[in-house]
């Protein structure tokens, strides 16, 4: 019987997975960001420019908005730590989209190396 860490492990040998050396670049160069954490983790801080759809609803917005259907742009996922990224980067390769990376280390190695995160601003209700 397999393991997540087993799925996760045959993800990443079938997948590109950026350096964080490389990451910034990646960002920049990606025509969509997507982080594949829940809700409350993005809300406590993400990667600038990211979009939010967690991994458990990826397949679904991938296939329902239209802004995520053209399968030849530049995808970058991550998550916490990247498992769930390269998971859901074997599901986007799966659907036929042709350009999908993942951060290698995800958000946590991107936040303890002092790269820069970004906050969702509240609402003003005053």
């Amino acid at each position: 019987m397999k393991t997540a860490q087993d799925l996760v492990a045959a993800a990443k040998a079938g997948i590109t997975e950026v350096a964080l050396e490389g990451a910034e670049e990646a960002v920049l160069a990606a025509d969509v960001l997507i982080d594949v954490r829940e809700g409350n983790e993005y809300q406590d801080g993400h990667i600038g420019g990211a979009i939010n759809i967690p991994r458990g609803l990826l397949e679904f917005m991938l296939s329902t908005d239209e802004s995520l259907q053209d399968r030849s742009r530049r995808y970058l996922l991550y998550c916490k730590t990247s498992g769930r990224a390269a998971l859901s980067a074997k599901t986007m390769e799966e659907m036929g989209y042709l350009h999908v990376k993942s951060i290698d280390g995800g958000f946590d190695a991107w936040k303890e190396s002092g790269k820069p995160v970004a906050h969702p601003s509240s609402p003003d209700f005053g």
